[in-house]
């Protein structure tokens, strides 16, 4: 054989590789799928990750099919779920903290499947973890409620006692207490993430005690509504611009927007440059955003809410800057003192000083 045939047949053995190659990487579709803890019409957090889903379909089009699972528990339906979508997806984004260990048991056994897990912390090479620092946020609407509060109460609706949710009520009470310290924080669990009448409950109970303020870190419009029909009381919307269900009570809300990270995750798969990761991005990467600020609040907060926005922003403030000591009294944050993401923030479970409501067993 000459060598110009030679060179010629390992040409085309090389043009043919490459071309199997980028067939896989680029001309099919991505197969994308999401599970959802609650109904797509919760207008808080389900909504917020669906409005995400459907940004990236957007974004991708034909280069994208994205298969949404609603309302699927945290138990064992979820890992049937997930293994279920496992057998025909690329890549899997499982939308709630009790959502870890059955994705992390299904991605054991799919290990050409990438697997998104949100508000989790335990890494596998197909298992990545995203999450928003929710908390630059409640730093934001804390300042606000501590300025707006007229019977220095604030009400707070808690759905379990995770990490995340313990962040969310220590940073809005560390921030109302900046600006306020007569400020007291009244907590009641409902333990679901989801139940409009459990939530209207709590929120009518609160407010019972003298919270003129209600934030919420669960997902229906329900506490919105009571306070809209409550004279006097203001609320927060949680993870998605609530203000339809609340045009005088709302103040603002906290915005879950995860479409560009969507985007950018499957479009790695699509690239295939998709690789584990560990993403807690907030206000400055724009995960963390807010709906318009309410026409009830005075100038002079509205500026200080849009001074704390940029100071997050900017790292000029971080909402957990010590001196703060535990619940207990004991030492957490010494003077100028900020604590790492991991383990400090990632495993809060513990109430900062100043907080009078027993911590939840």
């Amino acid at each position: 054989m000459s060598n110009i045939r030679l060179r010629s047949i390992l040409k085309l053995s090389l043009l043919s590789a490459v071309l199997a190659f980028t067939s896989n990487v680029f001309a099919d579709p991505v197969k994308a799928a999401f599970v959802y803890i609650g109904p797509t019409g919760d207008h808080g957090w389900t909504y917020a990750h669906d409005q995400g889903a459907k940004y990236l379909k957007a974004q991708m089009g034909d280069d994208v099919v994205v298969t949404t699972v609603e309302s699927v528990e945290e138990n064992s339906d979820s890992e049937r779920v997930i293994t279920s979508l496992a057998r025909k997806n690329d890549i899997i984004f499982t939308t709630s903290f009790g959502y870890m260990n059955p994705t992390l048991k299904v991605a054991k056994r799919y290990p050409d499947v990438k697997f998104e897990h949100a508000t989790g912390y335990m890494l596998e090479d197909n298992v990545s973890v995203y999450s928003a620092r929710f908390y630059e946020g409640r730093h934001v609407i804390g300042k606000i409620a501590g300025r707006m509060t007229k019977t220095n109460v604030i009400g707070y609706i808690a759905s379990f006692p995770i990490p995340e949710v313990i962040r969310g009520i220590n940073a809005a009470y560390l921030a109302a207490k900046s600006v306020n310290p007569d400020i007291q924080i009244k907590i009641i669990w409902v333990y679901t993430w989801y139940d409009p009448g459990k939530e209207a409950d709590a929120a009518n109970a609160l407010i019972a005690q003298g919270a003129d303020i209600i934030m919420q870190h669960t997902d229906s419009t329900a506490p919105m509504t009571v306070a809209e029909e409550t004279e006097g009381v203001y609320a927060f919307g949680q993870a998605s611009d609530m203000g339809a269900w609340g045009p005088t009570s709302q103040l603002t809300s906290i915005i879950d927007n995860w479409g560009p990270y969507y985007l950018s995750r499957v479009q790695a798969v699509k690239d295939g440059t998709w690789a584990s990761s560990d993403t807690f991005d907030g206000i400055r990467q724009g995960m963390v955003k807010f709906a318009p600020m309410s026409s009830a609040m005075p100038l002079e907060v509205k500026q200080e809410a849009s001074k704390a926005i940029i100071d997050v922003m900017t790292g000029a403030v971080h909402p957990f800057t010590g001196p703060i000591n535990k619940q207990d009294g004991s030492p957490w944050l010494a003077e100028g003192e900020t604590p790492p993401a991991y383990p400090d923030l990632l495993t809060m479970d513990f109430y900062v000083e100043g907080i009078d409501s027993k911590y939840p067993n």
